[in-house]
């Protein structure tokens, strides 16, 4: 391709970037995801941000929850978001993406400091107490299987560039952090 994705990074005045937002349900990824895709527009900046809700209605529609359809899920969306990276982009991934192998897949998808991993950190009875769709009490009543955090594991990142402890960083600063981290790159 004669147009490179530091050419199109360049134009768009930015480092192209996946941030990988990743924590059990109901941590607050989506939320902090939304507030940091915000900020970035505001100050300029070309963004899209994949998460569960728009990338299963459409991409991953015949996908369920077993194992096989979380990797399958998961390697979809890196995919999708290295692509982005190419076209210059900062994508906002939000999924809780539960295998490090997984995760460690989407990094190897973009070139060296072009992935920033994002702990979104909440203890499973603080998730479960948030709660909002009731998810963790149908998996706990055997309604939902194979539910993050009950009855599928969730790996969680062994040295994540941002680590975000939702029990002491409301959503907002949260995303300020991530924010000023992406400006210190720069």
């Amino acid at each position: 391709m004669d147009i490179s994705k530091k050419s199109r990074s360049e134009l768009k005045g930015q480092k192209a970037t996946i941030l990988w937002l990743t924590g059990l349900s109901a941590a607050g990824k989506s939320t902090i995801a939304n507030l940091v895709d915000a900020r970035l527009h505001a100050l300029g900046k070309h963004t899209y941000l994949l998460d569960g809700d728009n990338v299963r209605l459409g991409l991953n529609k015949d996908l369920g929850f077993s194992d096989t359809d979380r990797i399958e899920n998961i390697r979809r969306v890196a995919e999708v978001a290295g692509l982005m990276v190419d076209a210059g982009l900062i994508a906002i991934v939000a999924f809780i993406s539960p295998f490090r192998r997984e995760r460690a897949m989407a990094r190897r998808l973009v070139g060296p400091g072009e992935f920033i991993e994002i702990f979104v950190d909440t203890p499973i009875a603080v998730a479960e107490a948030r709660d909002p769709k009731g998810l963790y009490k149908k998996a706990r009543r055997g309604e939902i299987k194979d539910f993050t955090g009950i009855d599928s594991p969730y790996e969680p990142p062994q040295d994540p560039e941002i680590r975000i402890d939702t029990t002491v960083l409301s959503a907002e600063d949260a995303a300020e952090q991530i924010v000023r981290f992406l400006g210190m790159r720069s």
